[in-house]
This record gives structure tokens, sequence and C-alpha cells, in this order.
């Protein structure tokens, strides 16, 4: 029986970017079937953590944004989502109509208390099998890819 066939690329870097994609593929499937269990994406889990760290602060709908993990063209959408389950208020400036602030509930923050043991399983799963020194090389090497496409202002970099 022929063992598989070898895979070939066209260079070095898309070895990489696919072997990154589908990286990405993998681990984003534990993740979905963890969040779809609380009526959540990951997206939307990630804009209650960041308001979460801002609590009792509010942060205008565009610097939320900019902070999510990916880039999220329909943040009103998501936001909507999230305000129709009593997660995050949004409330618009008295003096500047067009900025929108936002906030986690504290139906929000008790979501994310629920969260916290299942998602710290899920991050175990994903990568529990690498090394601490292991995944110190993979985070280095994963900001050093990205660096030249991260804005300057980017948490990121």
């Amino acid at each position: 029986m022929p063992g598989p066939r070898p895979r070939r690329f066209d260079s070095p870097q898309q070895e990489v970017y696919l072997s990154l994609w589908r990286t990405y593929d993998r681990l984003r499937m534990l993740e979905d079937k963890l969040f779809s269990q609380y009526e959540l994406t990951a997206q939307q889990y990630n804009a209650l953590r960041l308001l979460k760290a801002e609590h009792p602060a509010t942060l205008p709908t565009l610097a939320l944004a900019s902070r999510l993990v990916s880039h999220n063209p329909d943040i009103t959408r998501l936001l909507d989502r999230l305000a129709d389950r009593g997660l995050v208020v949004r409330e618009r400036m008295a003096d500047n109509r067009r900025v929108v602030q936002v906030g986690i509930t504290e139906s929000g923050l008790a979501l994310l208390k629920e969260l916290e043991t299942p998602v710290r399983r899920c991050h175990q799963e994903q990568l529990g099998h690498l090394s601490s020194s292991q995944l110190k090389s993979l985070v280095d090497l994963l900001r050093a890819s990205r660096q030249p496409h991260e804005e300057a202002e980017s948490p990121w970099r």
C-alpha cells in the first residue's frame, strides 16, 4: 500500500502559509464547538473579553473593532447580537452622535465568568501538548511573521 503523496508547494512561504491556515482550522474547530454551546462566536467572545478589560469604562465602537484579534468589518451586527442578548449596552454620545460607546453588562460579565474554565480547558486541548519553550518560540515566530503587516499602534506588534 503506497504512503501518502508528498505535498508540493510553490515556495517555502506557501508551505508555511498553508500550514498556518490548516493549523488555524484545526484549532478553531475546538473553539467553535465550545462557543456554540453558549450561542457565541469567537469574535463575540473576544469583544466581551476586551470590554471586560475596560469595565466599568466603555469603549467607542471603532476602538473596540480595532482591538479585535481578527478584523470584523461588521462590528455593528456583532454588537447588535450581543446587545439583543443583554450582554452589552451601547450609548450614543450627545456631543457627537456618530460616536457610540459600548460597555459590558453584568450578564456579559457573568457569562465570561462561566466561560473561564471551559476556555482554559479548550486552550489546553488545543496547545497543551507543546512545552513552554515551544509555545514561546511559536509566539515569537508568529509575531515576527506578522510584524511588517501590523499597524504601528497595534498591541500585537
